[in-house]
């Protein structure tokens, strides 16, 4: 149940999944591998080895483990992207469209 203290619209699932990151660039038109770590109907958090810019659209796709769901196929726009140790990186991503 949603408290005063809990400002978030949907709940998050915690998740260890692989994702890949497809940067939305025309020059860049690269993959980023990434660990998706939580999951909500609104976006997902991220680990990634490399920084990534605030506001850089990007296509998320995570696979699903039962071949009867169908893969997540997003995009999605990078909101936080904080250095967490080392060389770690954790995106906050919020959802654009689902493909």
């Amino acid at each position: 149940m949603l408290n005063q203290s809990d400002k978030r619209h949907f709940y998050r699932m915690m998740v260890n999944a692989d994702v890949q990151l497809l940067i939305n660039d025309p020059e860049a038109g690269r993959t980023v591998d990434g660990i998706c770590r939580d999951l909500s109907a609104s976006g997902m958090s991220v680990d990634i080895n490399e920084p990534l810019e605030m506001g850089t659209l990007i296509r998320v796709r995570l696979e699903s483990a039962n071949n009867s769901i169908p893969p997540l196929d997003a995009t999605a726009k990078v909101m936080r992207c904080g250095q967490e140790s080392g060389e770690g990186y954790q995106l906050g991503l919020a959802f654009i469209d689902m493909n």
